[in-house]
């Protein structure tokens, strides 16, 4: 078998504010194939975007071990980690995340600059991603001259620009309309196919999960169905976890 892409396994992660103890995440397992869009599911609260943080290596947890192409994450040193992200990471967020005061192209091209691409490979490379999302004629613009579904495309085009393994997306549909979300996604399939990239979509929309190979689903910091027939984890008496 295809050495899995993502492996997590006992995953806890608490937020603790004073005396107050938040059970976001209580003994998560999760194996994700490589080439796998994968849609993470479940009511606000349920530990979703949680889970995404600690998958990625954005945010610490409290026990368990998180394994990125065979590699720990708990073994990498936070300079290790944060260039294994820009090298092979690409983050997708509901509010775009782009700066407003330079161009589409220049947004683009920003994370190649920070991986010590040359300016003149950096340029070309976020020319051709911008054309991947079909937005060659919107390289010169501003994020304010842009409609919604295209600041996302931008964003798109980002994550994807140093090609990376798995592009993680938080809500990448939450601030669009239906016929823009549905472009998106669209997009964003149409990647995973023929770049064989993985994705991992944290989203509240149906129709996104409808449209991936599988729905992880979530309750209360714990997954209920993986969606490929894998047993649910037991339920647990805590409180309500938080997203």
């Amino acid at each position: 078998m295809t050495q899995p892409i993502i492996q997590a396994q006992n995953i806890h992660k608490t937020f603790r504010t004073g005396q107050i103890e938040v059970h976001a995440l209580r003994g998560v397992d999760l194996t994700i194939a490589p080439g796998e869009m994968v849609a993470v599911m479940g009511p606000s609260g349920c530990g979703k975007t949680t889970l995404l943080n600690c998958l990625s290596g954005l945010d610490s947890f409290d026990e368990g071990e998180v394994q990125i192409e065979g590699t720990s994450l708990a073994q990498m040193s936070d300079r290790v980690r944060t260039d294994y992200r820009a090298r092979r990471m690409g983050f997708v967020f509901q509010t775009f995340n782009l700066l407003p005061v330079i161009s589409a192209v220049e947004n683009v091209e920003l994370p190649l600059l920070l991986s010590d691409v040359k300016p003149r490979e950096a340029r070309l490379r976020a020319l051709d991603g911008l054309a991947a999302v079909g937005l060659s004629d919107r390289a010169d613009h501003r994020p304010a001259e842009l409609s919604g579904g295209q600041r996302q495309r931008v964003a798109i085009a980002r994550a994807l620009a140093n090609q990376p393994a798995i592009v993680w997306a938080d809500e990448p549909t939450g601030n669009l309309d239906s016929q823009s979300a549905q472009d998106i996604l669209t997009l964003m399939r149409t990647l995973n196919r023929e770049q064989e990239q993985t994705f991992v979509i944290v989203t509240h929309d149906r129709r996104i999960g409808e449209q991936c190979d599988r729905i992880v689903r979530m309750r209360d910091g714990q997954i209920i169905d993986r969606g490929n027939g894998g047993d649910p984890a037991p339920p647990q008496p805590d409180s309500a976890a938080q997203a």
